[in-house]
């Protein structure tokens, strides 16, 4: 299993970023996906959950209205769109796939820093 996260950087608050997460060597087809974020000094949360058909998405409560997940099951990745980020925004970011074989997988995370 491997999942490989993209599309972090710098932006200015109020701006936006798209992240991507490729995923290989499982169904990605058949499995629930989740963001994580991770800010220095804190504990890694929960940001957004998609179904593995899409068709139901949850958010924390922190970014509901202004983040997006979805996923392309035929190109095997799972996105997550960034609006109106804020400072408090800035973590590394990373995706997970959960019960593959019993086991989570996650990927190597991309930063995300908002500030002007």
């Amino acid at each position: 299993v491997q999942l490989v996260e993209s599309g972090g950087g710098l932006v200015q608050p109020g701006g936006s970023l798209r992240l991507s997460c490729a995923a290989s060597g499982f169904t990605f087809s058949q499995y629930l996906m989740r963001w994580y974020r991770q800010a220095s000094g804190k504990e890694r949360e929960l940001v957004a959950t998609i179904s593995s058909t899409g068709g139901a998405r949850s958010y924390a409560s922190s970014v509901k209205g202004r983040f997006t997940i979805s996923r392309d099951n035929n190109k095997n990745t799972v996105y997550l769109q960034m609006n109106s980020l804020k400072p408090e925004d800035t973590a590394v970011y990373y995706c997970n796939v959960a019960g593959v074989s019993k086991s989570d997988y996650w990927g190597q995370g991309t930063q995300v820093t908002v500030s002007s």
